[in-house]
């Protein structure tokens, strides 16, 4: 997503896209898929430039609050896109596919155990 102020703050080339209000001062605008798809580039470029152990986690049913199976920014092509960007563009990071949403307990778990597992090989 792209966060914004207030609601009057978002520019006009972007008033057709799709918004939550999540605040008074938070105006979010949801992305395109090819916005996801150069997301993914972008993400996986600075993560395969790291000089230690790296993984990227992706969680397969959103990466957000609102980004999930119902709720108002749910867009499983966007979501595709940025997955499959990531999968293309991830170099030599580790790519771990979770088959949960960012926020549901077995992705914090995953997350939790793949730190420790890139700081156990960073101090070898």
């Amino acid at each position: 997503m792209v966060n914004f102020g207030p609601s009057d703050t978002v520019p006009e080339r972007f008033r057709q896209r799709k918004f939550h209000q999540h605040n008074a001062t938070v105006t979010l605008m949801r992305t395109t898929p090819d916005e996801c798809r150069q997301l993914g580039e972008e993400i996986g470029r600075k993560v395969s430039a790291s000089r230690g152990p790296a993984a990227i986690l992706v969680p397969l049913r959103g990466v957000s609050a609102i980004d999930r199976a119902g709720e108002s920014f749910d867009d499983p092509a966007a979501r595709r896109a940025l997955i499959e960007s990531l999968r293309e563009h991830h170099g030599a990071a580790e790519l771990v596919e979770i088959d949960a949403h960012i926020n549901d307990a077995s992705f914090a778990q995953a997350a939790a155990e793949k730190l420790l597992e890139l700081l156990r090989k960073k101090e070898k």
